[in-house]
């Protein structure tokens, strides 16, 4: 062979380009990164219900000798927290993507977590979960939740239905 026929054609280096354009294809479609995000985003709930809840018993404990025991909804109930001392700072939004609604309208909602005070259930705190990877635990037509009850003093992902979280009773509420 000469000098003059070393190399690749462009043919060949178009195949090629080709064969890495296809399999970067196939690594994104299995990664899925916009689920990658919203798993994120779903820990970063999760661990910020939790720490909100125990921020609510601990405002019990040090608040049991008054009538109003936990925070009220019309407290506001995140500044009842932070006043108290029991959160120094509340916890920024984490946001949802597409048009996911965080709370029904009845529950007090502060940067995506809904509080909820009833006689029934005592306080819950809870958010919206997004990723598939959470809402497939759950049967149609309800959606997972992080959420945190009081009463039955645990927090983890419950299934309710989409603007109404409401499968407790007190301490039957299914923990995934």
């Amino acid at each position: 062979m000469t000098a003059r026929f070393k190399g690749f054609t462009l043919v060949e280096l178009l195949i090629v380009i080709a064969i890495i354009g296809v399999l970067a294809v196939v690594v994104l479609v299995a990664i899925n990164p916009v689920e990658q995000l919203a798993k994120t985003r779903d820990a970063g709930r999760i661990s910020t219900v939790t720490q909100v809840g125990h921020a609510i018993q601990a405002y019990y404990t040090s608040h049991a000798t008054q009538t109003n025991q936990y925070p009220t909804e019309a407290g506001p109930w995140y500044t009842e927290l932070t006043v108290s001392g029991e959160l120094s700072t509340f916890p920024s939004l984490i946001g949802y993507s597409g048009t996911i609604t965080a709370c029904p309208a009845a529950d007090n909602e502060h940067n995506g977590y809904c509080y909820d005070l009833t006689a029934a259930n005592g306080p819950i705190i809870y958010a919206r979960m997004e990723s598939n990877n959470q809402n497939t635990k759950c049967t149609a037509p309800n959606v997972a939740y992080s959420a945190f009850s009081s009463v039955d003093g645990r927090g983890g992902i419950v299934c309710g239905v989409v603007g109404g979280l409401d499968p407790w009773a007190v301490g039957t509420a299914t923990y995934y």
